[in-house]
């Protein structure tokens, strides 16, 4: 091919920027596996004459579930972790410290301490007598008492610094909009406004009318990008990314909620009247025997109840089969060292596969939430016709 070609078509440009992609989504999938396993696949560590096996589902777990410190990287016996804050209300009394006075789950501090069993593993319990196994980890026990929590966990921290970046994003742009009027938009607004402009036009009206759709873009918008961003964040292989807020069922539940009350509190009267009589329905199911009504006031709560389940599920599926490839390294090596290094070819390029389709599933999932939200609010103050 001439070098015309190449500088025509943007060839070489693409396949650099293809290129760092692929390189940055391979670092993540050993930057995963070092941070759990240390330095030297597989672990492997002496208890007495006896070796530790490599333990695949306590490591998938323990990288998408909340934390109260954030893990950065580790060596061998280094180990790099942020402490966050431990917000704790018990007794009448507010307690407030860091988690680095835990020491990674290990000691207690002023009569509180960590859950070591996988069943509520993390959250924090007020121990009411000396409950240490033999390695000083803190053993549950149901006589001792669960304070209320407002600490500000990993998946707390990123999610604010993620409101941050997306406050300095779109404040940004509205001042670049307001000095702009009427030119081009260039930069990250050149970015964003295509999305802006797909949300509206594609998803607002309509889904709710041209006439009422103005009233739930801010909603729309924030609710977009903010599934959208985090999805993204969730890619990255190193602080201030990695963080699993999408793939965080509580943090989804909230999402969905949002969606359950505006949709509940904007509808018309209309809505409401289309739920206890179903136009188009015979009678003999609504009356009687109320069924159609149970089944539609059913769906009320089921809606939301979905939104919730589909984005927490498809999001902790994609990081739960990218970390079992990686665990394919680590158990395959524990056969045979020379199997483990022969397996991770295949398990890093499928995991590369993975993660270059999640960043689709990223788009998708904010999309689909983005749609459905606004599907509900266009049922929900739909004119009668």
């Amino acid at each position: 091919m001439s070098k015309h070609f190449y500088k025509k078509s943007g060839f070489l440009k693409n396949f650099l920027l293809l290129s760092g992609i692929v390189i940055v989504f391979a670092f993540q999938v050993f930057a995963s596996s070092i941070q759990q396993h240390g330095s030297n696949p597989p672990e492997q560590r002496e208890t007495g004459a006896q070796k530790e096996k490599f333990q695949p589902g306590e490591m998938i777990i323990e990288h998408i579930v909340d934390n109260h410190e954030w893990h950065i990287l580790s060596f061998g016996n280094f180990s790099l972790t942020i402490p966050l804050p431990v917000i704790l209300w018990f007794d009448g009394k507010l307690h407030v410290f860091m988690s680095s006075k835990f020491h990674h789950g290990h000691k207690a501090y002023e009569g509180f301490g960590l859950i070591a069993e996988k069943e509520n593993k993390g959250k924090v319990l007020r121990i009411l007598q000396d409950k240490y196994d033999n390695e000083g980890v803190i053993q549950q026990d149901k006589s001792q008492a669960i304070p209320l929590d407002f600490s500000i966990t990993k998946t707390v921290l990123a999610i604010f610094m993620s409101l941050a970046f997306m406050s300095w994003l779109f404040i940004s742009i509205a001042k670049t909009y307001a000095k702009r009027k009427g030119e081009a938009p260039k930069g990250i607004q050149s970015i964003l406004e295509p999305l802006i402009l797909f949300i509206r036009d594609d998803i607002a009206k309509p889904s709710i009318g041209a006439k009422k759709y103005e009233k739930y873009m801010p909603f729309l918008l924030t609710l977009f990008f903010f599934i959208f961003l985090n999805n993204l964040f969730g890619l990255i292989p190193f602080f201030p990314g990695g963080a699993n807020v999408t793939g965080n069922i509580a943090v989804t539940m909230v999402l969905a909620l949002f969606t359950f009350f505006i949709t509940t509190f904007s509808a018309n009267k209309q809505y409401w009247v289309h739920l206890v009589n179903t136009p188009g329905v015979p009678w003999w199911l609504k009356f009687p025997v109320p069924l159609m009504p149970i089944v539609e006031l059913i769906g009320v709560f089921t809606k939301p109840f979905v939104l919730m389940v589909r984005l927490f599920a498809n999001i902790a599926a994609g990081h739960i089969i990218v970390l079992g490839f990686v665990s394919l390294i680590f158990i395959f090596g524990e056969m045979n060292l020379l199997l483990g290094y022969g397996i991770s070819i295949i398990s890093v390029a499928f995991s590369i596969f993975m993660d270059m389709l999640e960043l689709l599933v990223a788009f998708i999932q904010a999309y689909v939430f983005t749609l459905l939200s606004a599907l509900y609010f266009g049922m929900a103050t739909e004119e009668h016709h």
